[in-house]
C-alpha cells in the first residue's frame, strides 16, 4: 500500500484528500478536507493542517492540480501570493515525490479513474483503441488537453486551446463577435469568453440589448449587480447560473435563447477540437457547467453543431462523445497522476 495526497489547487479553493493506493484495489479515499486558499499565505501550512486533522503519517507521495499553467516543477498561482515549487514542498513537508500538474492534466488522468456511473455517453461512435483522446470544459474559463497512447499508457497533455479565436458560423455569431469586441473595447475574442459561465453572461447581455425578449426582474437585477461589480475579483451574484436554471426551467424566454447560442457555439468548438486531433479513443465533456445543464446538452443542439462541419460531418460522427458527470475527476486525476511518480 502506498499513501498518497492529491490536491486540487484553486485561487477560491483548494480540496486536499489523502488516499492508499494498491495496483490490486486501486484508489482509496482515506480523508478528503476543503480549505479557503485565501487563508493561507502557501500551501505548506494548509497541508501540515490537514496531515494533523487527518492524524496521518507522511505520505509517500503526492501531486497538486494547478488551476494555471505548469512551468518545470513551479507555478504561479493567479489569483494567490503563493509561488509553489516542488523542490521546496519536498523539503518542507518531508513527502519525499511531489509532482505539480494543470488541472486540466489532471482531469484527463482522471478519466481513467472513473466508472461507467461517471460517464453519460453522447455518441457511441467507433472507438479505437490506440487513437487520441480529447477533453474539452467549459466553467469558470475553457479548459482544452488531450491524451496520446504511449504503450499501454497514455501521456496527458494540456492545452490552451481555449484561448484561440472565437469563429462564428452565422449572422447572430457575427453580430455577438462585434458586440464583445465593442462592449470591452478589445482587439480579438477568444472562444472563452463565449463558451465559458462569463461567455453565458455575454451572450444574454448581447440579446437583451437587441431586445430579442423581455428580461425576468430577478435576473436582469442579478446582471446588473454583476455589470456593477465588473473588476472586482469576487463577484456576488453568479448571473450565468440563474440563467442555465431559468432555461432549464423554461421559465425565461431570453435565458432559453441564451443558452441555445451557448451550447451552439459549445457543440461547435467541441467540434473544432475533434477536427484537429480526431480523437477516436474519446471526446470527454468535462467542466463545471454541462452536467448542470444536462437537458439542455442532451437536447441534440450539442451534437448537431459539433457534427455540423461540411464534408468532414461523417468523420466526427464516428467520435465517441461521453460527459464526466463525476465533478471530482481532477482530485481522482491527481492521485493517479501521484502514484505513477
Amino acid at each position: 500500500m502506498t499513501l498518497l495526497l492529491a490536491g486540487d489547487i484553486g485561487g477560491t479553493k483548494t480540496i486536499l484528500r489523502l488516499v492508499q493506493f494498491s495496483d490490486a484495489v486501486g484508489l482509496k479515499t482515506l480523508y478528503e478536507e476543503s480549505f479557503p486558499s485565501g487563508d493561507f499565505p502557501d500551501l505548506v501550512p494548509m497541508v501540515q493542517r490537514f496531515l494533523t486533522t487527518a492524524n496521518s503519517s507522511t505520505p509517500d507521495k503526492a501531486c497538486f492540480a494547478i488551476a494555471g499553467p505548469v512551468v518545470g516543477n513551479t507555478a504561479k498561482l493567479t489569483n494567490l501570493s503563493w509561488f509553489l515549487d516542488t523542490e521546496r514542498l519536498s523539503k518542507e513537508l518531508g513527502i519525499e515525490r511531489i509532482s505539480l500538474i494543470n488541472d486540466f492534466a489532471a482531469v484527463g488522468y482522471g478519466i481513467f479513474g472513473l466508472t461507467k456511473q461517471d460517464l453519460l455517453t453522447l455518441q457511441v461512435g467507433k472507438y479505437q483503441s490506440t487513437a487520441p483522446m480529447a477533453i474539452i470544459g467549459a466553467g469558470t474559463g475553457l479548459g482544452q488537453g488531450f491524451l496520446i497512447k504511449q504503450g499501454q499508457d497514455y501521456q496527458v497533455f494540456p492545452s490552451e486551446g481555449g484561448h484561440a479565436d472565437f469563429a462564428p458560423r452565422n449572422e447572430l455569431e457575427f453580430e455577438l463577435l462585434k458586440y464583445i469586441l465593442t462592449k470591452y473595447d478589445i482587439q480579438r475574442v477568444s472562444v472563452e469568453r463565449v463558451v465559458s459561465g462569463l461567455g453565458i453572461t455575454s451572450i444574454y447581455q448581447f440579446l437583451r440589448d437587441r431586445k430579442i425578449a423581455t428580461e425576468s426582474p430577478a435576473i436582469a437585477n442579478a446582471v446588473r449587480i454583476w455589470e456593477q461589480e465588473a473588476g472586482k475579483s469576487e463577484k456576488t451574484v453568479d448571473p450565468g447560473a440563474l440563467i442555465g436554471n431559468a432555461a432549464l426551467e423554461k421559465s425565461d424566454r431570453l435565458s432559453e435563447q441564451t443558452m441555445q447560442l451557448f451550447i451552439e457555439a459549445y457543440g461547435a468548438e467541441a467540434g473544432n477540437l475533434a477536427l484537429k486531433l480526431l480523437p477516436y479513443g474519446g471526446l470527454y465533456i468535462a467542466g463545471g457547467i454541462a452536467p448542470k445543464i444536462l437537458p439542455l446538452i442532451q437536447d441534440g443542439s450539442f451534437l448537431a453543431s459539433f457534427t455540423q462541419k461540411g464534408r468532414m460531418g461523417s468523420l466526427l460522427e464516428e467520435i465517441p462523445v461521453f460527459m464526466i458527470l463525476n465533478q471530482q475527476v481532477g482530485l481522482i486525476g491527481a492521485a493517479l497522476s501521484a502514484s505513477r511518480l
